[in-house]
């Protein structure tokens, strides 16, 4: 297949963009879902609401952030409160729309593990941890995930589930005191996963220029369901890859400053 001119992390992030729309309030995450809500504030949703769990609320940052404690974050907030009144005052109370997790495993029904992987008293590898990504998951109307998938991370059963998705499916979720909405959707390297209204199990919807079915399917540790109907992902515009290059240049170009600085 020829060079297309884009990647598919680019691709990922300028879908994930295009699910937020102006004047969204989105609960982001450091990675490719600050690069995505940014992207969108830079393009189609200049008054998107950007709220990191440092504190800081209707941010616009220049560069993309290394972290929640980055100093562009605070620099350009509309506010800075404290963590507990992020969590009480705007995600508990239900004024966040979209919250955006990533995780080191995902199963069919969008639980997420960023714990361990292997058993939890002697695991192979351990993780970050939950930080808010629960409070969220709970929470938040809607949340997306962004994950690349490999039949590691896209699994039968997760080894410890940090985050409840759709727990076992089939109206589990609604079945307990969480007030979210539940993941609406999952944006991978090879196209999006959205919940079957029945089931509430992920199924292929749409895939990126050049991937196909059995890509994905390869790419999944469990029998994935297709959709009826599989929309093809629109390839990016020029703005949007301009934009988006544009905005990982300058993090980069800042970034390498701040390393070069005498101390």
């Amino acid at each position: 297949m020829s060079d297309p001119g884009f990647a598919r992390e680019e691709l990922m992030t300028i879908a994930a963009a295009r699910l937020l729309w102006n004047g969204c309030v989105c609960f982001v995450g450091i990675g490719l879902p600050s690069a995505a809500c940014n992207l969108a504030r830079l393009t189609h949703a200049p008054d998107i609401v950007l709220v990191y769990e440092s504190g800081t609320i209707g941010t616009r940052p220049g560069v993309l952030p290394l972290s929640i404690g980055d100093g562009e974050l605070a620099e350009t907030a509309s506010c800075v409160v404290p963590l507990p009144e992020v969590f009480s005052h705007y995600l508990q109370a239900g004024r966040v729309d979209v919250g955006f997790l990533g995780a080191a495993q995902i199963d069919r029904f969008g639980n997420l593990n960023s714990t361990v992987v292997g058993p939890y008293a002697s695991p192979k590898v351990r993780l970050p941890g939950a930080g808010g990504a629960p409070e969220i998951a709970a929470h938040a109307k809607q949340t997306f995930v962004m994950l690349a998938a490999t039949p590691r991370s896209f699994v039968e059963r997760l080894d410890f589930r940090t985050s409840g998705g759709f727990l076992e499916g089939h109206g589990a979720r609604a079945r307990t005191t969480a007030r979210g909405g539940g993941p609406r959707a999952v944006i991978t390297d090879f196209g999006m996963l959205a919940p079957d209204p029945e089931t509430e199990e992920l199924r292929l919807v749409a895939l990126f220029p050049g991937a196909t079915v059995e890509e994905a399917k390869g790419k999944v540790g469990w029998p994935l369901a297709v959709a009826g109907r599989v929309d093809a992902i629109a390839a990016p515009t020029a703005l949007e890859l301009e934009t988006l290059r544009a905005l990982h240049a300058r993090t980069k170009a800042a970034h390498r400053r701040a390393v070069e600085m005498p101390v």
